[in-house]
């Protein structure tokens, strides 16, 4: 059956379908040995597809992964500085995955993985809001610096929407604060707490929807279990908190 070349592509988990956009202007995908064009529409059962020469192998069943992402480590499939990439810590999975959204290469905790590009754009939507909280180790003038970051609204005159705070321990001078946003925008956390005058020493992602990292060891990664996938398939990844 023909499907945009675009679809294609995000189904075979080479890249987004906006991504693969990209892939299609800039002469990188073939039907038939001719330069595809935006918006062609392709069968790959019958058409020869090729991206950057090599055959475009369809995605087998699709695969969801739940990653502890330890600090030092980009998250990409790879890097031209010759960091370390979460795609060595899936490479036993089976299935070439790509990473749902950002962490930092300081930053921890939940990341998701799939071969699934519809899947992983629609998370990404910001129509959706998929809630994401962070455990953030800080430390400066923390006395009252829950309240401050719940106030934070704009980010460079970029309109946010206020974060849920709570503080988890607290001494003098450092904090532990649980902090819920949800857009996830570019480092926002960070630049949230740099807003307001505290250093973070330390940003772990420990729930995103409803799910949690729970007892995940970092490094290591386990696959959504049916009752998971299941749910976010139907219901979108809408956290019951989100408004």
């Amino acid at each position: 059956m023909e499907e945009r070349l675009q679809k294609l592509l995000s189904a075979a988990g080479v890249c987004s379908r906006r991504a693969a956009e990209t892939y299609l202007t800039a002469g990188r995908v073939t039907v038939n040995g001719e330069t595809a064009q935006l918006g062609q529409r392709a069968d790959p059962d019958r058409d020869e597809i090729l991206v950057d020469g090599r055959p475009l192998a369809l995605r087998g069943e699709p695969v969801y992964i739940l990653l502890n992402k330890p600090r030092g480590y980009v998250t990409t499939l790879a890097d031209e500085r010759g960091r370390k990439t979460v795609a060595e810590l899936v490479a036993d999975c089976g299935q070439r995955v790509y990473p749902v959204g950002r962490l930092d290469l300081d930053s921890e905790g939940l990341l998701l993985l799939t071969n699934d590009g519809e899947w992983a754009q629609h998370l990404l939507h910001p129509k959706h809001e998929v809630e994401k909280t962070y455990h953030v180790s800080v430390f400066g003038p923390v006395a009252g610096a829950a309240a401050r970051l719940a106030a934070v609204t704009d980010l460079e005159g970029e309109p946010i929407r206020p974060a849920r705070v709570e503080v988890l321990r607290q001494t003098a001078k450092t904090a532990v604060l649980a902090v819920t946003i949800h857009e996830g925008k570019n480092r926002q956390v960070r630049r949230m707490c740099a807003r307001c005058g505290l250093t973070v020493k330390r940003l772990r992602r420990v729930r995103e929807g409803a799910l949690e990292l729970g007892n995940l060891q970092p490094g290591k990664w386990r696959y959504l279990t049916e009752s998971e996938a299941a749910s976010l398939r139907t219901e979108g990844w809408i956290s019951p908190h989100s408004s």
